[in-house]
């Protein structure tokens, strides 16, 4: 996937530095530009400044949920507009995947995930069909 991503700015969004890590390292190459946040209030202040193409965040957080950052983030905006937004968790209820599209989120995905499954989901909401 290398290159294809230029031009694209994704936010990253988790509170475990390890996963933060391994977000940097599987997107490096793609030629996006990245910014990372781990907690919800700078994750909405990097979304404001950075206005990125898509948001990989985290469901639970320090200082603001997910959801939250959902909800500010969305506010004012049709759901297919940008930032497109990739919701992870570890929680395995249906109720909180039908809830984070109600708010917009493109993609939800569980804990613990296969990077090339991420990746495929990104190209396909920012490459040339997204």
């Amino acid at each position: 996937m290398p290159q294809e991503l230029v031009g694209k700015k994704i936010l990253l969004v988790d509170d475990d530095p390890d996963i933060l890590q391994s977000l940097k390292l599987a997107l490096g190459e793609t030629g996006a530009a990245l910014e990372t946040a781990s907690d919800g209030n700078t994750a909405v202040e990097k979304s404001a400044a950075f206005a990125p193409d898509l948001v990989i965040l985290d469901m639970m957080l320090p200082k603001r949920s997910g959801f939250l950052v959902v909800q500010s983030i969305k506010k004012g905006r049709a759901k297919n507009e940008a930032p497109r937004i990739i919701m992870v968790t570890g929680n395995l209820g249906g109720r909180h995947k039908v809830f984070a599209e109600s708010l917009g989120v493109s993609a939800y995905m569980t804990k613990p995930f296969r990077i090339d499954r991420l990746m495929e989901k990104i190209l396909e909401l920012l490459g040339n069909n997204g």
